[in-house]
């Protein structure tokens, strides 16, 4: 088979990366991609760079650490009802990663006596939380305390 015909296929036959990923938070890892022409790390994980367009990255480990930048609590309308009927507490916030990437995503533990606490203390630290949903395991946040 020729290299061209090779390079085809590979771009029609791209590897599961929603399945790659998702196995990872089940194992307790966090998969990106990074990007082979300027090392941009792009989660969650693409098959190309947002970043400078080049259509090749390749897998790459987050440590899932990370600043809270800023966050929110949720109305009626945007409520995660799967974690209300558990009690959980949470805000939602962008997280900024040591590795670059910054993303909206779900902290768990905060409710408002907390809230006041860290708001003036911007960013705070914070630390991946691997969370079972039951027919999946999700990536949430927790403060680094």
């Amino acid at each position: 088979m020729s290299t061209e015909r090779m390079k085809t296929e590979e771009f029609w036959n791209p590897e599961h990366i929603v399945e790659i990923f998702w196995k990872g938070l089940a194992e307790g890892v966090i998969y990106a991609r990074k990007c082979k022409e300027c090392g941009a790390i792009e989660f969650p994980p693409h098959l190309a760079c947002n970043t400078c367009g080049y259509h090749e990255t390749e897998w790459t480990t987050l440590s899932g650490k990370g600043g809270l930048k800023s966050f929110v609590f949720t109305g009626v309308m945007n409520a995660r009802l799967e974690l209300e009927d558990r009690g959980l507490k949470y805000v939602c916030g962008e997280v900024e990663l040591d590795e670059g990437p910054a993303i909206n995503a779900v902290i768990l533990g905060i409710n408002k006596r907390k809230a006041r606490e860290i708001s003036e203390k911007l960013p705070v630290r914070v630390e991946p939380c691997f969370y079972d949903m039951g027919r999946y395991t999700t990536l949430f946040f927790e403060l680094d305390e």
